[in-house]
């Protein structure tokens, strides 16, 4: 099933580059925000029902030529708004171990964050206020693979204070259609 992943960006908002906080984080410049008009928000929609929906098929329903409708998408790739990928479900394809893990560091947050996005066991990383600095979502092929990547890789890293593994026992909702709001 082909599906559309949209960059969140406030409509019409930029927001201000912070200064330097005095938690030892280095912040990365704001990127650029795209302004969506009410056609560019109908045409990612309709992607989001169906990332493989014809050109043709949305630009009637947008009131566009197909041909600018191409075009759009073709810019709204180009900025980083849109990415039109598949979307797969790992338990079909032999992963049958997904966690979420949250980690507790010391030193710069950003470099530790770098490093885990290069495992390729790892699919999600945020940088986290509360609890926890970060959070990590990782797909592995069984327990012992988590188990490994947990315990021998992740926690081996500079920087790892501590962590904490929720392992999903089912997962009941992954959507990637909340609109353009």
């Amino acid at each position: 099933m082909a599906m559309i992943s949209v960059s969140r960006c406030p409509v019409g908002r930029r927001i201000p580059l912070r200064p330097p906080t005095l938690c030892n984080v280095s912040l990365a410049p704001e990127p650029a925000h795209v302004l969506l008009d009410a056609v560019g928000k109908a045409i990612i929609e309709q992607l989001q029902e169906d990332g493989r929906r014809p050109y043709a098929t949305i630009a009637r329903a947008v009131g566009l030529s197909e041909a600018a409708v191409r075009q759009r998408v073709a810019r709204l790739q180009e900025a980083g708004v849109i990415q039109i990928v598949a979307v797969t479900d790992p338990l079909q394809l032999g992963f049958r171990r997904e966690a979420m893990i949250g980690i507790r560091s010391e030193g710069d947050v950003v470099d530790l964050a770098d490093a885990l996005a290069e495992f390729p066991e790892v699919t999600y990383v945020v940088i986290t206020a509360g609890s926890f600095d970060l959070l990590v979502e990782a797909v592995c092929e069984d327990d012992d693979h988590l188990l490994e990547l947990v315990g021998r890789r992740i926690r081996a890293l500079p920087g790892i204070r501590s962590t904490e593994t929720f392992v999903y026992m089912k997962l009941r909702k992954q959507h990637y259609n909340w609109g353009t709001r």
